[in-house]
């Protein structure tokens, strides 16, 4: 046997042979075209969502969102690139985890509601929370009939009674109201009568 034919066939390749060359820009068309493909395929972008369920009339500060990446219809949410949010005021429930619409937002000088808070003279139903919807209820006089003061009220916050006090009812419900109503709930409060807060059985 060639002693030097098996020399040179053993003999390690150098960087000029054009076969590592070859396989080495193989690599790296693969590798690039991996990381084409990858980001062809992420489409979503930055968009902000509820850290907690948000009624109307909430202010937002930092602690009120969180950021996702999403994939949706540009300009009708709020994107992380916009304007900052801090400040504006929320005009709708948006609920924990939802990513926020502009449209349930306005500024602070733009929205015309108020949180008012009423006593419920009746218990309030266990599902009855922050973001539930609700009507107002009143009776008055000696042979109260109820009548309905306000309706789809949404409850910002409720200060909850414990023990006897809270099956006999008193307890404080907080309410999101819009301003054409603002009157008409006050007067409510105001009249010494008996105010049911009852719920819609859902969210």
């Amino acid at each position: 046997m060639d002693d030097g034919s098996v020399a040179g066939r053993l003999r390690r390749p150098s960087w000029r042979d054009p076969r590592l060359l070859a396989g080495l820009a193989l690599i790296c068309v693969a590798i690039v075209g991996v990381t084409l493909a990858l980001r062809a395929a992420d489409q979503t972008d930055p968009y902000y969502v509820a850290s907690s369920t948000l009624v109307p009339g909430t202010v937002l500060a930092e602690g009120d969102l969180e950021v996702a990446r999403v994939k949706v219809d540009g300009g009708t949410y709020l994107a992380v690139d916009a304007d900052a949010p801090w400040g504006q005021v929320v005009t709708r429930t948006v609920s924990a985890g939802e990513i926020v619409p502009v449209r349930a937002l306005a500024a602070a000088d733009g929205y015309d509601g108020r949180v008012i808070g009423v006593v419920s003279s009746t218990p309030l139903a266990p599902d009855i929370d922050s973001g539930a919807a609700v009507d107002l209820w009143l009776a008055v006089g000696e042979e109260p009939v109820a009548a309905m003061v306000a309706e789809g009220l949404v409850v910002a916050d409720v200060a909850r009674a414990d023990g006897a006090f809270a099956v006999a009812g008193g307890e404080t419900v907080y309410l999101a109201v819009p301003r054409d109503a603002v009157s008409a709930v006050l007067d409510a409060a105001a009249s010494g009568g008996d105010i049911s807060v009852v719920g819609h059985g859902g969210r």
